[in-house]
């Protein structure tokens, strides 16, 4: 099986009336996300152990094991960034109501929700993710991982919605200030609704 860089679900230009320029998307998903299939097609073509195996599946085989680190890095980002061009939208920031009930339910008010959001992406020390989670009980969650580590790999819930807090995905639009890179994600181009398609 030979991974392969997925195609956006819009232009290159469509996200740049709401903070995401054309360049920002063109270098994030054309070269780093690109970088990281190469790089992990390279390692499934050189171990037998992992060919015919699903992204997931290798995830959960090289997460945790030093021998296979390289491997989890290359195939965590890939699957990180897939989830990430999903989680993006021209016209973003709208939360649809089944999800907004859950988000009251689980932090009191959906301000409440974005402020645990935006606390758990700022405090992400260097590279890594923020995350909107199910838990296993059914209620939501905010949650951060480092450098290419997600919810699938720690099993600490459902992906519902991610961030990359990595420097290359916003310092061309907003420099040094990722505290305003997380707040435009979430008022302007999160697709809510692809989070809400991923609730159980």
């Amino acid at each position: 099986m030979t991974f392969e860089l997925p195609a956006l679900n819009y232009s290159h230009a469509a996200l740049a009336e709401r903070g995401m320029s054309q360049e920002t998307l063109e270098l994030h998903h054309d070269k780093h996300h690109q970088a990281y299939v190469t790089a992990l097609n390279g390692f499934v073509e050189k171990n037998a152990e992992l060919q015919g195996k699903s992204l997931e599946e290798i995830i959960a085989l090289s997460y945790a094991d030093d021998a296979l680190a390289g491997v989890f890095n290359q195939a965590g980002q890939h699957w990180n960034h897939i989830h990430f061009w999903n989680a993006l939208s021209p016209t973003g920031g709208g939360i649809p109501s089944a999800l907004e009930a859950n988000l009251v339910e689980s932090f009191g008010s959906v301000d409440d929700f974005k402020a645990a959001f935006k606390t758990a992406a700022t405090t992400q020390f260097g590279s890594g993710w923020a995350w909107l989670i199910q838990k296993a009980d059914g209620s939501l969650g905010v949650t951060k991982t480092a450098n290419g580590v997600n919810p699938l790999a720690t099993g600490e819930g459902t992906a519902l919605l991610g961030l990359d807090v990595w420097e290359h995905s916003y310092y061309v639009d907003f420099r040094n200030r990722r505290p305003d890179y997380v707040s435009n994600f979430l008022d302007n181009l999160a697709n809510y609704e692809f989070a809400e398609s991923n609730l159980a």
